[in-house]
Order: C-alpha cells, then structure tokens, then sequence
C-alpha cells in the first residue's frame, strides 16, 4: 500500500511514552499510516537500553515513528512539546498520574487551545480506589487473576509475553479510533483512558462468569476440565518435538479415529459424544499418548493436516523468524542499533488483502 491510501495517513500523532503500553499505542497508529512523532528525553528513551527480557521492546514498538529529544523539564522543551500537542490529533502518554499536569501538558491543559485533540492515557488503573498507584503489565497480571489462572496451583505464573501491556495498548487504540469517529461527527475531541488492571479483569472475565455459571470457581489452565477430551500437547518420538492436539467436535473424532486406526474407540459407544469422552477421558488418553509418541512430529502434522483437524507443533520465539507462513508477508525488517537489521511481526491486519508496510525504520534519538 502506498502512504497515502493507509487508513490513518494524514493523522498526527504526538507520543510521550516509554516501556510497552504507550508504544503499542502509538505503534499500531503508527503502522495504519498515521505520522506519529516520539517526544523523547536527552539521552534518549531509557527503554532502548534495557537486558534481559526488555531488551526487545524498542524494535518492536516504535518502528514507523519519528523521535524529537526534548527537556520536558526546562522551559524551552515543555514550549516546543505543547506547540506540538496544540497541533497534532492525537496525544499519548503513558507517564505516571499527575506528571503531564506538572509538566503543563495533560489534556485539561491542552484542550481550551484544540479542541479537536483526542488525549490518550495509558495507565495501571481507571479511576478508583487504586488509580493513583504504579503498575506493571507482570502486577497487573498477579493482582488480576491472570496469572493464578496461567501457573499450576499455588505457582501463579505470569503469561509468556506482555499481553496485559500490548492488549491495553490495543483497547487504548480502540479508544482513540471511536474518538475520532465521533469529531467527524461533532468536531470535538476527547480524553481516551486504557488501563493495564482492567484489561485484565477483561480477560479473565470468561473465568469470572464460567464461575457465575457453574457455582465453582474456575481452576488454573493446567488442572482445568477441558471442554473438549482431546485439547492437549502430545509427545513424539523425537524429545523437545511436541505437537498440540486438538479434536473438538464429533465428526473430528471420528476422523481423527479413521485416520489412526483407532477401530475400538471409535466403536465405543461410551466414546460417542463430547462430552461422553470427556467423561472418559483417563480411560483412553494413555493410549493416544502411547500411539503418538512413536511418531514423529513431520508424520503426525501431515497427517493431521489431512484430515483438518486443529494442531500445533510447540515452537519458540526464535523459530518465528523461519516460520513459512510470517516469512510470507507477516514480517518488517528494522535495524537495531549495532546496525544489524532483524525481521519483526507486523500488525496483524490486511486491508484490501494487503500487510501494512515499514514506512520508517526505528528512529534515533539524537
């Protein structure tokens, strides 16, 4: 696609912003053609020198934007970042409560000189009893029930990627879009707040009702009854080669039965319903683990894909980058700072069956 048919090209976005929920924001802004600009301190955005695990979250969030390093504190960087705000359509910031207000930029601020700007706060909580307090996408999910429902019982594990950050950042731009939906209307801005505890209890909310439902309380992921009998990570012949498995309907299972000439489970009148094996499904699960742990991992796929059935061999996050599927259009090439360029997701959208493309690499913050 070309810049000037991307969905938001023309929209200006202004960004203060550091670590995931902000950046995600102003990323998927960024990647649907708005023109997004980072307002980052001297030095530049603590976040582009993080180890370990943090390491990776500036290549991924901040591709198709453009960095400005401004001294928020003094009196000629706070100037030019709100003759910025004053012209922009959008405002994001994801600082800690009441720091825009001191710096003399929040949207109360801002809105009597635009009235047509859309402020976006991304925040640890809405308002309430906790909206003053800091937070993490890691103690949003701990206090949430996320990670109770993720980790074994009495091991409350936190999910593999930052989820709570990047699903708050999308609620965030879901905001801002119907913000914008409504100035068509009336010509008036608005002030969008996401939140990293409420995206949660979002989340978790099919837990919360499963309970309502039921009258008991949901258990974590790994000692949950499935409401399929055959939903789980399968063994092959060849050790760290595992394949999800999933069979979630009646006409699957007969399929799945056919295919691997399971004649007497399939004859089993006790195994004729779903639910009927889940019932069952101590009985005749041994025997699935024993038939697909002499396979190997390329057969049972093959297989498996013959007949339709959902699966999955368990990958890592290094695999992604030779996955077939992602090399086909689902990946942006973005130099790092040693100058080494890696290929990252893109945004998981087609419009009019195109990707969104790299219309700027990582900014520097010179």
């Amino acid at each position: 696609m070309s810049e000037r048919t991307l969905p938001l090209a023309g929209l200006e976005v202004i960004e203060f912003t550091h670590m995931v929920m902000g950046p995600t924001v102003g990323l998927i802004l960024g990647d649907l053609g708005a023109n997004v600009t980072r307002i980052e301190p001297p030095g530049g955005d603590r976040t582009r020198k993080l180890l370990g695990s943090g390491s990776g979250y500036f290549p991924m969030y901040n591709r198709n934007k453009e960095a400005v390093v401004l001294d928020l504190k003094s009196k000629d960087g706070a100037s030019r970042a709100r003759e910025m705000c004053l012209k922009a359509d959008v405002v994001i910031e994801n600082f800690r409560p009441g720091t825009m207000r001191r710096l003399g930029l929040d949207y109360d601020d801002l809105k009597s000189e635009n009235e047509r700007l859309i402020y976006c706060s991304a925040k640890g909580f809405l308002k309430g009893p906790y909206e003053k307090r800091a937070a993490l996408d890691e103690v949003a999910q701990m206090m949430g029930g996320l990670a109770y429902m993720t980790g074994p019982p009495g091991k409350p594990l936190r999910a593999g990627a930052s989820v709570i950050d990047v699903a708050g950042g999308m609620f965030g731009v879901i905001g801002i879009l119907a913000a914008l939906e409504r100035r068509h209307r009336d010509g008036e801005g608005g002030h969008v707040q996401c939140a990293l505890f409420e995206t949660t209890a979002f989340l978790v909310g099919q837990h919360m009702a499963q309970g309502a439902v039921t009258g008991q309380a949901a258990r974590p992921m790994p000692v949950r009854v499935s409401a399929w009998a055959v939903y789980d990570v399968f063994a092959t012949a060849r050790e760290d080669e595992q394949v999800f498995v999933g069979v979630v309907s009646d006409s699957q299972w007969n399929a799945f039965c056919k295919e691997f000439a399971l004649d007497d489970l399939l004859a089993d009148p006790a195994l004729e319903t779903n639910n009927q094996r889940v019932e069952e499904r101590d009985a005749f699960m041994p025997a699935l683990r024993e038939l697909i742990g002499r396979m190997t991992r390329e057969d049972l796929l093959a297989r498996l894909e013959s007949i339709g059935l959902p699966f999955a061999p368990i990958m890592r996050p290094e695999d992604m980058f030779h996955d077939p599927h992602l090399q086909a259009g689902g990946l942006l090439d973005v130099t790092l700072s040693n100058g080494e360029t890696v290929s990252l997701p893109g945004l998981p959208l087609e419009f009019e069956g195109n990707r969104m493309p790299l219309r700027h690499d990582l900014p520097d913050a010179d």
